[in-house]
């Protein structure tokens, strides 16, 4: 009977999360009734990570709701996870990372931030999420490889792209920068991307490691 059971996906690859945390039992990207077939499946502590948005319906409000008043810890972070735990934090759900921060606080809004697609076989994500984007042209102008002018115009252009096309060569080409500048992000991208929804991942497991041990 599984104590721990970790809905994972493109956020995090499995060899990093079960040397983080090797008792969970890893599953699939959640869908509509994961969560509480988890819970009948004896889970007490469900981290939510990654979960679909178009191959099914998406994990709904009523199933975490309905596993928290049965005692379960259900934990979100990253991608589905920091969406529903941004809407359900005042109920007993637990949001970990900056994914869930600024959605809670309303920095975000759209699910479509987090939005990508992968190769269902290897997890390997084909698409960049906007929130990693976002995060990454943060940085670039932070380091001066980009100013805010160009970064908001990458971003814009991004934002304006279906999420499944949002690759970084695509986005600087609908960008149309200035060849030195859009030279210089590119650069900035390939050496120092961010990868927020990772790092949000790796903090969700490190807490759910913490958890256990009573810290």
């Amino acid at each position: 009977m599984p104590g721990i059971i970790v809905f994972l996906g493109p956020s995090c690859d499995l060899e990093t999360a079960k040397g983080i945390l090797p008792e969970a039992e890893y599953r699939p990207p959640a869908a509509r009734g994961d969560i509480t077939a988890a819970a009948a499946d004896g889970a007490r502590v469900i981290g939510l990570i990654d979960g679909v948005f178009l191959q099914e319906c998406a994990v709904g409000h009523r199933e975490v709701l309905g596993v928290l008043r049965s005692g379960v810890v259900v934990i979100g972070a990253s991608s589905m996870g920091a969406l529903r735990a941004a809407e359900l934090c005042p109920m007993g759900m637990i949001g970990i990372g900056e994914v869930f921060r600024r959605f809670r606080d309303g920095e975000l809004e759209s699910d479509d931030e987090v939005a990508l697609v992968y190769d269902p076989e290897s997890g390997y994500a084909l698409s960049e999420p906007l929130v990693n984007m976002r995060a990454t042209l943060e940085a670039a102008v932070r380091a001066g490889a980009a100013t805010p002018h160009d970064a908001d115009a990458v971003l814009q252009a991004a934002r304006s792209l279906y999420f499944p096309e949002r690759t970084w060569p695509v986005v600087l080409r609908a960008a149309s920068l200035p060849e030195q500048a859009h030279a210089q992000l590119a650069t900035f991208v390939r050496s120092s991307a961010v990868d927020m929804k990772r790092a949000d991942a790796l903090a969700a497991l490190e807490h759910i490691r913490a958890h256990l041990s009573g810290r």
